[in-house]
């Protein structure tokens, strides 16, 4: 099996809905964007992995074929939040396989303004199960935001099992903002006090305005190869995939009344373990992470399922600063989902953007000196986790 090469990569700043331009347009553009970095022609494509979650089908071939008309297979995904890495999964996978050496990987999203809600009246939610888990516990209302009911019930689980100061919650928003002022992708850049995120208005308790993700349209893709494509057409292989998993939820996320693991802490972990086993590096030795911060109570989550804190002790890397800049890893330095923002299908492969940018040495002000191990975690409820480790091998 060959290792796969991230050759390209491509992205365009988020915008707020309605203030874009259309999804087709967008993922056009991220995708020749992919393609000059990596200096290569999309006749030389083999296969193409596209992931968007509100749109019709085939919005992937409505994206692509403004760049070109190949005939190649035009594989169009929907994994919820995690759609942008399963699209990376499954281009990784051909490549890897030996199926074909040169796959592309396209995220999209044109949303609307304001809470996610259901789309068909017809027929059951595959969210379901996550709803009765939460009703169980701590209420659901589905007329409300499904999303940030869910995560603040997570956050009132993690609070009575392990205790909680709702300012380390609002530390990680003045992080993210202060990560996204260097990042010139990022949707909102004006930094913020741990005040001002408690003032701002409560969503679903403890989580404020300011502790949730915003909806956001956007774009993002990379070129993944073979290592003998790569030596074939002179391409930068320096930042390679070292592992990757992706997982779905065990029995835990609904019958052990842990809305932890309802929320992805046991897909989560399960997967990190996998890439750590698979690539044998561990947490220890990562320097950079994006982590799927959709509220701040999945990023302390996270830190905890990652390997990067104890459970119960994520909080205390957050006050010890190990989080940013200066301390054991710097948690998103693009400004995470909460600040850069959450094009749905584009979130994935836009940490792949920032994190092979943190490898090649080219994050300008927001760099993280001397990065060579970078860890990805991408969830998306319904469920599905994507974890990702790259690594850069040489230069």
């Amino acid at each position: 099996m060959s290792q796969a090469v991230i050759a390209g990569i491509g992205m365009i700043p988020f915008a707020k809905p309605g203030k874009s331009e259309p999804y087709p347009v967008m993922g056009a553009h991220a995708a020749r964007l992919a393609l000059d970095d990596a200096r290569v022609d999309y006749a030389l494509v083999e296969q193409a992995c596209v992931g968007y979650v509100y749109g019709d089908s085939t919005c992937g071939q409505a994206a692509l074929y403004p760049v070109g008309l190949t005939g190649i297979p035009v594989i169009n995904v929907n994994n919820n939040c995690s759609t942008g890495s399963t699209a990376l999964y499954l281009a990784r996978q051909a490549v890897e396989s030996g199926a074909v050496e040169c796959a592309l990987a396209l995220g999209f999203e044109q949303m609307i303004p304001g809470v996610l809600q259901r789309q068909y009246e017809d027929r059951p939610m595959p969210l379901e199960a996550f709803f009765a888990a939460a009703r169980e516990m701590e209420g659901f209302d589905e007329k409300k935001g499904m999303a940030p009911q869910i995560f603040g019930a997570a956050a009132r689980d993690y609070r009575r099992r392990f205790g909680l100061d709702e300012r380390r919650l609002a530390a990680l928003s003045v992080k993210s903002r202060r990560h996204a002022a260097r990042n010139p992708f990022a949707l909102f850049k004006d930094p913020v006090t741990e005040d001002e995120v408690l003032a701002s208005p409560m969503i679903a308790e403890p989580l404020t305005r300011l502790q949730c993700c915003p909806p956001t349209c956007g774009a993002a893709a990379a070129l993944v190869v073979s290592e003998s494509f790569a030596t074939r057409h002179r391409i930068d292989a320096r930042v390679r995939i070292a592992a990757q998993a992706m997982t779905s939820d065990r029995a835990g996320s609904f019958h052990e009344h842990d809305l932890r693991k309802t929320v992805g802490f046991e897909m989560s972990r399960d997967a990190a373990n996998k890439v750590y086993e698979r690539a044998g590096i561990g947490p220890e030795a990562v320097d950079v992470v994006e982590l799927h911060d959709c509220f701040t109570i999945n990023e302390l989550i996270s830190y905890e399922a990652l390997g990067l804190a104890p459970e119960g002790e994520g909080a205390k890397l957050i006050a010890d600063g190990d989080n940013t800049y200066g301390g054991k890893w710097v948690v998103n330095p693009s400004g995470g989902l909460i600040s850069k923002g959450h094009p749905l299908g584009a979130t994935g492969l836009a940490q792949c953007f920032e994190l092979v940018t943190q490898l090649r040495g080219a994050g300008g002000q927001r760099q993280v000196e001397g990065a060579r191990i970078a860890l990805q975690h991408n969830i998306g409820l319904g469920g599905a986790c994507v974890v990702t480790m790259y690594q850069r091998v040489s230069g």
